[in-house]
C-alpha cells in the first residue's frame, strides 16, 4: 500500500510541474507573437554551419551586433575576430585596403551602422556560392538601402570577395 501511494504521490507531483511549467513558459518566452491585422510575426531564425550562404547571414548579424554595441569595450575584438574567422586572408587584406583608402568600414561599406540586413543566395559556380547582402539604414516609408555581393568558396565556407553593388 505504500509503494503505491508514494507511487501516486510522485505521479502527481510530476503531472503538476508539468501544468505549471505549461502555465509558465509561454510569459518566459517573452512578448505575444501573434499576428494582427497591423503587425505580423518575425520570421523564426535557423542556421545551418554547412551552408555557405547561411555563414554570411550569420557574419553580417554577428558583425553588425558588436560595431552597433559602441558602449561594450569588447565590441571592437569582437569584430575584428569575426573578420578573421569569416574572411579568406585575401578578403581580409582587401578589406582593410578599401578602410584605408575610403576612412569607412569595409565590411559595411559605409561609415555608420544599418538597422537591418538580410542575405539571400544569388546563384554558384566554379567552387563558390554568392550572396546578396541589403542593409538597411533608416526605418519609415522609404528607408535607404544598399547592396552588397558576397563571394564564398564552398569548400572553406569563407568569405573570398565583398563588393559594393552600385
Amino acid at each position: 500500500m505504500q509503494a503505491r501511494t508514494r507511487t501516486t504521490l510522485v505521479a502527481s507531483a510530476a503531472i503538476a510541474a508539468a501544468l505549471s511549467l505549461t502555465a509558465i513558459t509561454p510569459a518566459l518566452a517573452g512578448p505575444s507573437t501573434r499576428t494582427t491585422a497591423t503587425t505580423s510575426a518575425p520570421a523564426p531564425s535557423q542556421g545551418d554551419p554547412r551552408s555557405t550562404v547561411g555563414r554570411v547571414a550569420d557574419f553580417y548579424g554577428a558583425y553588425i551586433d558588436s560595431v552597433w554595441d559602441t558602449q561594450d569595450p569588447a565590441a571592437g575584438a569582437d569584430a575584428k575576430a569575426l573578420r578573421s574567422f569569416y574572411l579568406s586572408k585575401a578578403a581580409q587584406k582587401k578589406v582593410a585596403a578599401f578602410e584605408a583608402k575610403e576612412h569607412a568600414d569595409g565590411i559595411l561599406f559605409a561609415q555608420n551602422v544599418p538597422v537591418k540586413w538580410k542575405v539571400a543566395y544569388t546563384g554558384s559556380g566554379a567552387g563558390h556560392a554568392t550572396s546578396l547582402v541589403t542593409l538597411t539604414w533608416s526605418d519609415g516609408k522609404n528607408p535607404e538601402v544598399t547592396h552588397i555581393k558576397v563571394q564564398s568558396d564552398l569548400k572553406t565556407r569563407k568569405i573570398t570577395d565583398l563588393a559594393a553593388v552600385k
